[in-house]
Parts: structure tokens; C-alpha cells; sequence
């Protein structure tokens, strides 16, 4: 079987999301020198981080953290644009799990009872074919034990893509497009809400609002990667 496998990467050569450069046989889609150098925040443990500071007085969130920083031209904006737009969905495993050991040693995020992606809109889903957000969230309830659901938050307006907007802008378009198919499942429940990319957390503000609807419910944030 390996034989047939090492045939294989000689016509079909394994490279790195980030770096181009062919895997070798233990490495799978980074690298052991691109997974060194991204730039990971360790934000998982420390209390009033930054990405937690983005709500403070929009929304009440219990916890938040980045896997790592989302920087231009680098490392990390390359692997999450493989993952968005070059259909290479394994990578939102990888870093699901990643993050998912992270959170798992941490006492922080211990009592989550659901993960939930920030949803598509059904025409962009349909253009794209995948939301990138589905393995990353399967990756981290594997190693949560966790519950991954979808289909349960929805996007019902198509706003656009909100990457080059300013805050305001960005708030009046997401404000109001999220809701949930079922309120009572959530009830009494601490929700972990997944993304991306946070940059103002405008969207993120707009999932936690549609949530909050439910009785008593708690909700924390994890994202892939921050922008500083």
C-alpha cells in the first residue's frame, strides 16, 4: 500500500498550502516550517484578549480566541484563501482540530455544549459548492466531543462581501439577516460560534444577536485567524 501511495506523489507530487513545497511523507497540508511560522496568537488562555475586546459593549460573549493573526501576503491569508477559494476544504479540518486540542486544555471553553457556523447565504453556497467553515467545525468537534450542527442558523439576506467595508456599513448589513430555524434546542446552552476571519466582528455581533433570542443561552467565539 505505501509503495503504491509513494508511486502516487511521484506523478502526483503533495505540496504545502502555504509554501508550495512538496510534503514529505509525515507532513500533511502545511509543512512543518509553515506550521512554525504562522503566527499564532495564544489568545485561548488569556482573559480580555483582543478578539474579546471587539465586543465589549455590543454583545456579551463568555469567551473569545484566533487560532492565528491574518496577515496581508503572508502565510496565513494564503492558507485561508486555498480554503475559500481553491476548494482545498482539508485545510479547515486541519485547523480544526488544531485549535480544537488548544481548546480542549483549556478550562475556558470547557463547558461548550454546540458548534455552530457562521452560515452562507444558499446563493453563495451554491456558487462556491462548500461553506469553508463545515470541516474546520468538524475537526473541532471531533476533538471536542462536541456537537457540530448546521442548517440551524441561517443567513436569509445575500449582503454582499463585507471584506472591503467600514465598520458602520458593515454593521447595517448584518444587523438583521441571521436567524434561527429552532429556538429551543439552544436553551440553556453555551454556543460556540465559528468563522474565519474577525476583523470587526460585525457578523459575529449579528449571529450572537439572532442567538440571544433563546432563553438563557450563552455563547463564546472561535475563529481561524484574527486581523490585527
Amino acid at each position: 500500500m505505501q509503495f503504491l501511495k509513494d508511486v502516487f506523489n511521484l506523478f502526483f507530487p503533495r505540496t504545502c498550502a502555504c509554501c508550495d513545497e512538496e510534503l514529505v511523507r509525515n507532513e500533511h497540508i502545511v509543512c512543518l516550517r509553515c506550521r512554525f511560522e504562522l503566527p499564532l496568537t495564544n489568545f485561548t488562555n488569556e482573559k480580555n484578549n483582543v478578539v474579546e475586546q471587539i465586543f465589549y459593549g455590543r454583545v456579551k460573549i463568555e469567551f473569545a480566541t484566533s487560532l492565528f493573526f491574518f496577515r496581508n501576503k503572508g502565510k496565513s491569508q494564503k492558507l485561508i484563501s486555498q480554503l475559500k477559494y481553491n476548494g482545498k476544504q482539508e485545510i479547515g479540518y486541519v485547523l480544526g482540530k488544531w485549535l480544537g486540542h488548544e481548546l480542549k486544555t483549556s478550562e475556558r471553553f470547557s463547558g461548550v455544549d454546540y458548534i455552530i457556523p457562521v452560515p452562507l447565504h444558499p446563493k453563495k453556497l451554491k456558487k462556491r459548492g462548500y461553506n469553508q467553515l463545515t470541516l474546520f467545525g468538524k475537526g473541532l468537534a471531533e476533538i471536542l466531543e462536541t456537537p457540530y450542527l448546521e442548517n440551524i442558523l441561517i443567513k436569509k439576506s445575500d449582503s454582499g462581501t463585507q471584506t472591503i467595508k467600514q465598520r458602520l456599513d458593515r454593521w447595517k448589513n448584518v444587523s438583521e439577516i441571521f436567524y434561527l430555524t429552532n429556538n429551543s434546542i439552544f436553551e440553556n446552552k453555551h454556543i460556540l460560534i465559528i468563522d474565519d476571519v474577525i476583523t470587526t466582528g460585525a457578523t459575529l455581533e449579528a449571529c450572537a444577536l439572532a442567538l440571544s433570542k433563546t432563553n438563557n443561552i450563552k455563547y463564546s467565539i472561535a475563529t481561524m485567524a484574527y486581523t490585527d
